[in-house]
């Protein structure tokens, strides 16, 4: 990835840092979950992290399964879309939302500055009565987003890009990054330039 001034900026994955093991998320919100993750890799890496947290969250089901999405039931992707269908089944009212955190965490230097930011993204839908579509994973088989007649599932990838919870979420990092990389470079006495 190049800058405006031709500079690389290198992104590396999880699989760069194999030695960091499993974290466990044991946060009671979204960004909970997201900043452990992110701080937990900036500290280990020395280098700026980002995490993310997410889930669906059900009206009629007093808006869970939420942060227990991915666990709400044991099998697979497709076994948690059966039993999510059948706690709504004699439920009216499908009305439910995708909602992601992302956190960009820096290395704790010992100072005493903040050592994460946080961006939320909600995508608003209903739940269907039936799963449609093989694409996505998770609950996107029965989750049609607002002003849309397909779940997340039967779109294009580049479509679900664009209007899901994490993509809202990326935007709003990507919207703070001027102001957190201003505030770092005060706390640690660096000169940055910021060309947009």
């Amino acid at each position: 990835m190049e800058t405006g001034e031709g500079e690389k900026i290198e992104l590396f994955g999880a699989q760069d840092f194999p030695d960091i093991g499993d974290i466990e998320e044991s946060g009671s919100s979204y960004e909970e979950n997201a900043a452990i993750k992110a701080v937990a890799w900036a500290n280990f890496t020395g280098m700026p992290a980002l995490a993310d947290d997410s889930g669906l969250e059900v009206r009629a089901l007093d808006w869970e399964p939420g942060i227990y999405s991915a666990r709400a039931s044991s099998g697979s992707d497709s076994d948690r879309v059966e039993w999510l269908l059948s706690r709504v089944r004699n439920y009216e009212d499908r009305h439910a939302r995708f909602v992601a955190c992302v956190v960009i965490a820096f290395p704790n230097y010992g100072k005493n500055v903040r050592d994460y930011f946080t961006s939320r993204g909600i995508c608003k839908g209903r739940i269907t009565h039936t799963p449609r579509g093989c694409g996505g994973f998770g609950y996107d088989p029965v989750f049609v987003p607002d002003g849309y007649d397909s779940t997340f599932a039967e779109m294009e990838a580049a479509l679900k890009s664009k209007i899901s919870h994490r993509a809202y979420a990326m935007r709003g990092v990507a919207h703070m990054m001027q102001s957190v990389i201003k505030y770092y470079a005060v706390q640690y006495g660096m000169q940055v330039r910021i060309d947009v």
